[in-house]
């Protein structure tokens, strides 16, 4: 089934607490910003703050601030007392998972129901997982189903056997890293299905490449270090910031439908929304081109 998505949208992880504490005022101020600035897809899942996420994202909406908003959230994991998380993949479980998020967003339903990092649990997802988000999608419950992940291989595993109606991809489609593109998106594109990107600034470090910036969640190597701010400079050779030509390169392939980023406050989502906004000069893509932060097949007409 078909969920059309807005270009750009929140990834709620941050209001959820990741990596440092959000309070109750600025996460609502945060998704009031995104529905403002017109980012009115909102991405979450009950791992994100152990529920907090969900609930702070579906309070902030209840006063109808973005009637429109499309929302996504994940399951395969249960929540549990003292932080612990469950892995369920039953239908039992699926159905218990969104069941919860539902009463923490205050939604009768989501746009989008992803099943979460399902790596390594391939075999319980072709006997009940799948087959049960299959239903939750006919009931109603979900207009899409897909898969949300952070490895390429495993993810384009299951398209070619499933051909959910829409991926998410953190991480791996950016600037500094395009392992996406080896199977993964020709693969949607053949497919039909719709490619949410996340993680375009690869945890920070292309929205900010500084010292202490951190890439795939861990400290940034020297040399991955360099090279963002190489990219940095060939983009300020162009007028244009880091952030605007992170937000824009994953449109460059057809299969991408939306991006998400993930943001903790209302001034980071207008600096956000403005970035996206950013004219890229097509020379600019070329440049980068040259020097190995965009595939050259992405750039033929």
């Amino acid at each position: 089934m078909s969920v059309a998505l807005p270009r750009l949208g929140l990834g709620t992880a941050p209001i959820g607490n990741l990596f440092a504490e959000v309070s109750e005022r600025d996460a609502a101020a945060t998704v009031a910003a995104a529905a403002a600035a017109g980012m009115t897809y909102f991405d979450t899942a009950p791992r994100y703050g152990h529920g907090v996420a969900e609930d702070r994202l579906g309070r902030a909406l209840s006063n109808g601030a973005a009637p429109g908003a499309v929302i996504s959230t994940k399951a395969g994991w249960l929540l549990r007392p003292g932080e612990r998380v469950v892995t369920d993949w039953t239908e039992r479980g699926l159905r218990e998972s969104l069941e919860s998020s539902l009463r923490r967003l205050r939604r009768p339903a989501v746009d989008v129901l992803f099943l979460h990092d399902p790596d390594d649990f391939r075999e319980e997802i072709r006997r009940t997982g799948y087959p049960a988000a299959r239903r939750i999608r006919e009931e109603g419950l979900a207009r899409a189903i897909g898969f949300g992940m952070n490895h390429c291989e495993p993810l384009a595993a299951y398209v070619a056997e499933f051909e959910p109606d829409m991926v998410l991809i953190a991480g791996r489609f950016s600037l500094l890293d395009h392992d996406a593109l080896t199977t993964l998106l020709p693969l949607c594109a053949k497919t039909g299905t719709t490619v949410v990107v996340g993680g375009v600034f690869n945890t920070g470090l292309l929205a900010d490449p500084r010292p202490g910036a951190m890439f795939h969640y861990r400290e940034t190597p020297p040399d991955v270090l360099a090279r963002a701010r190489r990219c940095r400079a060939l983009c300020a050779e162009f007028g244009v910031p880091l952030a605007a030509a992170a937000m824009r390169f994953p449109y460059l392939h057809p299969a991408v439908g939306s991006v998400v980023v993930g943001c903790r406050s209302a001034e980071e989502v207008r600096g956000n929304a403005a970035a996206a906004r950013a004219e890229i000069p097509p020379e600019l893509w070329h440049r980068l081109a040259e020097e190995g932060f965009v595939p050259p097949r992405l750039l033929e007409t």
